[in-house]
């Protein structure tokens, strides 16, 4: 049939306005309103994003993928757009491994934070061998060539990133460009910014600046200062790693308050609380309510998706665990936030288990079969969820015993049962596929096993 442009497009726009309404837990056509099921949903009703540090090196894991695109609308990329990532010798710039986050954000609508431009960390030692003036002229070449490179893409940027002492003294931190440019190095590197990209939000970023102390009074008084004097700053950084050494503060909400009464706006950058259970989950609601309660705390980041990949794994500080299970933590989280799950943890009730194990089947010249059985842990399942993901140019043609789903590159396929899906404590079930390999034998990513 023949049809027009416009009619076609109003037809396309259907199904992408009742999925974002979906998402976000919006009225729905019947007039229903239901409360938001993904901690981007619930943060979007509440006006702020939800976000996370992602790591270009596990975009091709498919649990991995499945949770960011399912739970997060902003991204942060967690070492790729380090100076010694995107500049490792001077003049040399290499984006691709950034590229392949922002790529894949944009592809999703999320936004994306900037992470970092001026740091004396993962720098790259031909910076801190330059004279004052070449490094004045590296630096501002820097910040302009990574901005420019990005430039109407980036939400917000992490500008300088650490540049003051801990402890009581809250003196500026010892780094090349501390030594050699002086005091006034921060603010010649957000006047670059701003020069480089007009549009994107300019933050200063840092940690232990979660309460009133020492530290975060240097960069009140630095911000402050900005402020009075225009230069250009938009907002502040907390990165909120807390552990029970150093737990949320009492003067958290506070805190963030006199930084937001200052003209700026207030970002949790890269939280992750060590712990587990109850203690953890409400040291994360509490962190969530303190940001609704400030006006301008637009966003909260949590530092990785899944506790395997925690740069701190070993304290398990994140919301979901290393099979990608949520934690008592996500559910504090999803409900502080206004949210629900719709009756307790839909990814591990009572401590339900599953694993799902691949085996190759028959294989022809052009194709292959391939099957997945699925075991129940140690008490019955009623329900189990797994992903398949086949290596492009291979394609899924066929499948038997299960119910799939895809995404919208057509290579993760996510499978349930196609009728009952109980199983009773270490039984087993198995589903199938044929894959076309188009010229690739690679054998399918099985996801990990989610049990309901």
């Amino acid at each position: 049939m023949h049809t027009s442009a416009s009619s076609r497009a109003r037809r396309a726009l259907v199904p992408v306005l009742t999925g974002l309404l979906a998402v976000a837990g919006l009225t729905t056509a019947s007039g229903t309103a239901e409360a938001a099921s993904t901690l981007a949903g619930a943060a979007a009703e509440k006006g702020r994003y939800f976000g996370t540090a992602v790591a270009a090196g596990h975009l091709g894991e498919a649990p991995y993928v499945s949770t960011l695109n399912a739970e997060f609308d902003s991204v942060t990329p967690e070492n790729e757009m380090k100076w010694d990532a995107v500049e490792p010798s001077r003049g040399s710039f290499n984006f691709a491994n950034a590229d392949r986050i922002v790529s894949h954000a944009q592809s999703r609508g999320m936004k994306v934070r900037g992470h970092t431009l001026v740091w004396h960390s993962q720098l790259p030692s031909w910076v801190g061998n330059l004279s004052a003036g070449d490094l004045r002229t590296a630096m501002n070449n820097h910040i302009n060539q990574v901005m420019g490179h990005w430039k109407g893409k980036i939400h917000s940027w992490d500008v300088v990133n650490e540049a003051f002492q801990d402890g009581s003294s809250g003196a500026r931190r010892n780094s090349p460009f501390q030594d050699k440019l002086g005091n006034g190095f921060i603010e010649e590197a957000f006047r670059a910014a701003r020069a480089a990209d007009p549009a994107a939000k300019l933050c200063y970023n840092d940690y232990n600046t979660d309460g009133v102390n020492a530290k975060s009074n240097a960069v009140y008084n630095m911000v402050r200062d900005f402020k009075a004097r225009g230069v250009p700053i938009d907002c502040v950084g907390f990165q909120s790693h807390f552990n029970s050494a150093s737990p949320v503060p009492a003067d958290y909400q506070a805190n963030l308050q006199r930084f937001a009464d200052l003209g700026v706006d207030v970002q949790i950058t890269e939280l992750d609380i060590e712990g587990s259970g109850t203690s953890q989950a409400t040291s994360y609601a509490n962190v969530v309510k303190a940001c609704l309660a400030v006006t301008r705390c637009t966003g909260i980041t949590v530092w990785g998706i899944t506790d395997k990949y925690s740069w701190r794994a070993s304290g398990t500080p994140l919301l979901f665990d290393s099979n990608y299970n949520k934690k008592p933590a996500y559910t504090a989280v999803l409900n502080a936030l206004g949210g629900t799950s719709g009756g307790g943890n839909p990814g591990n009730p009572g401590g339900a288990t599953c694993t799902a194990t691949y085996s190759k089947q028959e294989e022809w010249s052009d194709r292959f079969n391939g099957r997945v059985t699925i075991t129940a842990g140690s008490a019955a399942i009623s329900g189990w969820t797994t992903t398949v993901t086949v290596t492009s140019p291979q394609k899924i043609v066929a499948t038997w015993n299960g119910s799939p789903t895809w995404d919208g590159s057509g290579n993760v396929m996510t499978m349930r049962p196609n009728g009952n899906g109980s199983l009773a404590a270490g039984a087993s079930t198995s589903f199938g596929f044929t894959v076309m390999k188009n010229g690739s034998s690679a054998a399918p990513v099985i996801g990990g096993c989610t049990a309901s």
